[in-house]
């Protein structure tokens, strides 16, 4: 689609001269005579670049430019002047001017200048469009499900988008607390800031402080050059911190300066550095329970649990599973080129029998391996893996407690990996020193 460029200018001659210099460079033109016909064209055509005089018969030229930025926020506008002053260049620019260029220049300057500002257009077009992309993707609306308990938890965290107070996410693993924490930032003030993620227990602790506040050159061996810390990279932004529950309990009161005074002193350094960083953070833990323990922090979790979110299991939410099936059922059938065009009965019997100990994070990998192994567009019981065939795992069988059932997964998923740690964590959706920790607790080498 060619450029539109719109020409603003009560002397014919010059109108007539640059609509000829542009349409030999394949740019459709209009014009006008007045302000008035060029803000009733704006609003009627799409246009890329404007081109304005300065004195017109019915407004300043410089001072027609909010009009024109108000119809079209994105369109560049070139001032031309036949008698050009500082005064009015600076004042041009400052309302939003692409260029101010004087008459008699625009032969070999203004389809340079055209094309510049065309290019200047198309980039805001193309940031805007994005923006818009990854606010629907990360949007409360992207949490598919329509349950009480995920529709009350909506409910909370859109409450909490239009401020900044600091939120807690707390839920099993799996359930989506990072899908919560970027609908909240990408539906708040700061959407446009940066969102940083940062899962606590899948950094060793011995590194973590560097990593989270950086550090000044020398401050320790090989610390050759200044570092910026996650905290420093989330400025003006949120910072997501995921298991916050694994945190070093000597990490907790530096966490805790930060959060209260928005402010640390990097290792190595001898001032503050300051920050303007909203904390989301989240845990499959009990906290209250870690601090009877001595293993958190009150006064820490008091400032990050103002405002506390309860995120329910899959077992919790089972009238969501159909629509969850078909949505990973449909995002997966296209990321792997194939049209799933049915699914069994007794494929979602299986699926509802199910406990689910990994959650959505689990049903999302349970889809993805049964499209892989599909065939003829139907998804069956067949392409389940078989531990949805125990009747053991039953979610109506009280005898069995949950954590039997999460070691019975665990020691599943193991085999399946054969016995790759690393890997059985990731399709856990745990850190590997959470998995180690459940191995240790669960009593398996």
């Amino acid at each position: 689609m060619r450029d539109s460029v719109l020409i603003i200018d009560d002397e014919n001659d010059l109108r007539n001269l640059l609509i000829k210099l542009l349409k030999l460079e394949d740019y459709s033109t209009f014009d006008a005579e007045t302000g008035e016909a060029a803000l009733n064209i704006l609003q009627k055509e799409e246009i890329s670049v404007v081109i304005s005089d300065v004195k017109l018969p019915d407004i300043n030229g410089i001072d027609l430019l909010p009009k024109l930025k108000e119809i079209n926020p994105f369109c560049e506008i070139i001032v031309l002047t036949a008698y050009g002053t500082i005064e009015d260049g600076v004042r041009a620019i400052k309302e939003g001017a692409f260029d101010y260029i004087t008459k008699g220049d625009e032969d070999n300057k203004i389809i340079p200048l055209v094309q510049r500002a065309a290019e200047k257009y198309h980039l805001k077009k193309r940031i805007e469009l994005l923006e818009k992309s990854v606010g629907e993707k990360f949007s409360f609306d992207a949490i598919t499900g329509n349950s009480v308990l995920i529709k009350k938890a909506k409910e909370l965290a859109v409450k909490v988008t239009a401020t900044d107070t600091p939120v807690l996410l707390l839920g099993e693993t799996g359930t989506g607390k990072e899908l919560f924490a970027q609908a909240v930032h990408y539906s708040g003030s700061r959407k446009n800031k940066p969102f940083v993620a940062v899962n606590c227990s899948a950094i060793a602790k011995d590194i973590l402080e560097s990593e989270m506040f950086g550090y000044k050159a020398g401050a320790f061996t090989g610390a050759v050059k200044n570092k910026k810390g996650l905290f420093e990279e989330a400025n003006t932004g949120t910072l997501f911190l995921d298991e916050i529950g694994e945190l070093d309990l000597q990490l907790q009161a530096k966490f805790l300066r930060v959060v209260e005074s928005n402010e640390f002193i990097k290792p190595g350094d001898t001032k503050s550095t300051k920050v303007d960083v909203r904390i989301i953070a989240a845990t499959n833990k009990n906290l209250e329970d870690e601090i009877s323990k001595g293993n958190f922090r009150s006064d820490l979790y008091y400032r990050i649990g103002v405002m506390k979110i309860e995120l329910p299991s899959l077992r919790e939410r089972k009238e969501d599973l159909e629509s969850l099936v078909e949505f990973f059922v449909h995002r997966f059938g296209n990321k792997l080129g194939k049209n799933i065009r049915n699914i069994t009965p007794g494929f979602y019997e299986c699926i509802k029998r199910y406990n689910f100990p990994g959650n959505i994070r689990e049903l999302r990998n349970v889809i993805e391996r049964a499209i892989i192994l599909s065939e003829g567009g139907v998804l069956t019981e067949d392409n389940l893996p078989k531990e949805f065939f125990y009747r053991d795992i039953n979610p109506q069988n009280d005898s069995i407690k949950l954590e039997e059932v999460e070691k019975n997964h665990i020691l599943k998923i193991l085999a399946n990996t054969g016995g790759n740690k690393t890997k059985a964590a990731e399709i856990l959706g745990i850190g590997l020193t959470t998995l180690y920790r459940k191995l240790q607790a669960y009593g398996i080498e």
